[in-house]
């Protein structure tokens, strides 16, 4: 008798009768977890990005956004790990793994840049 009474509880197992239990995340399916199915399809902007964002006064349209997610899924496709990409009037540094935007640089900041610490780049139309 290992079983664990604790008092106010009318059944001694955590699940009382009737309840199923949910897998874990990585049992849940074949369409995977909800964290990696979310992480897979979005754009994600690191906070020094969104600083970045504000104080140049760029600004992303949905559909560029959209773009964007389909060149992270193109540079991930060829191994691409850190990647530049130029959209609009800015550009953008990209982890790709982790499909989040790390920095944002305008037209006029862009001018006399050196970028370094990438592998790979990727002009959006």
């Amino acid at each position: 008798m290992t079983d664990r009474f604790t008092v106010g509880r009318l059944y001694p197992n955590p699940a009382g009768p009737g309840v199923q239990r949910r897998l874990p995340a990585e049992q849940a399916g074949a369409g995977g977890s909800f964290q990696s199915v979310l992480q897979n399809q979005l754009v994600r902007f690191s906070h020094h990005a969104e600083q970045r964002l504000i104080q140049r006064g760029i600004t992303l349209a949905p559909e560029q956004l959209a773009k964007l997610s389909t060149a992270i899924d193109k540079a991930a496709a060829k191994g691409a790990k850190d990647s530049l990409m130029l959209i609009g009037d800015a550009a953008l540094i990209v982890n790709i793994k982790n499909r989040t935007v790390v920095t944002a640089i305008d037209r006029t900041s862009m001018k006399d840049n050196l970028f370094t610490q990438i592998d790979s780049a990727m002009i959006i139309s």
